[in-house]
């Protein structure tokens, strides 16, 4: 089936509109190398509501970056992993992070380690 044209659009308008807050950011953080169930990655993500968790699932999921398994379990079994897409996502955020660190070097401050 052929992909269906869609409108140009600007890459950096796409990063910010696929990445646009630090829910989604910290999820794929939280994903790298890991698959998590929803309660897992939900502690790791201190201050997140579960609404605001699902919400930002589902997104990502929509976009293709994360995997979402339901195991056909009583109570149901859902795992989250990154896709190809999302893994492709740590080059840049090694360059961020890398950023960052001389950032904050350069202005004195301390840096949390994450």
């Amino acid at each position: 089936m052929p992909k269906t044209k869609i409108k140009s659009k600007c890459v950096v308008d796409l990063f910010i509109e696929i990445m646009g807050n630090k829910w989604k950011i910290l999820i794929i953080w939280n994903l790298k190398n890991h698959t998590l169930r929803f309660s897992d990655l939900q502690k790791k993500m201190h201050g997140v509501n579960s609404n605001t968790l699902t919400s930002h699932l589902r997104e990502l999921e929509t976009r293709k970056i994360i995997s979402r398994v339901v195991f056909p379990e009583v109570p149901p079994r859902v795992e989250y992993s990154l896709t190809e897409y999302g893994n492709a996502l740590f080059p840049v955020f090694d360059e961020i992070r890398i950023w960052g660190i001389h950032y904050l070097e350069c202005e004195g401050m301390e840096m949390k380690i994450c």
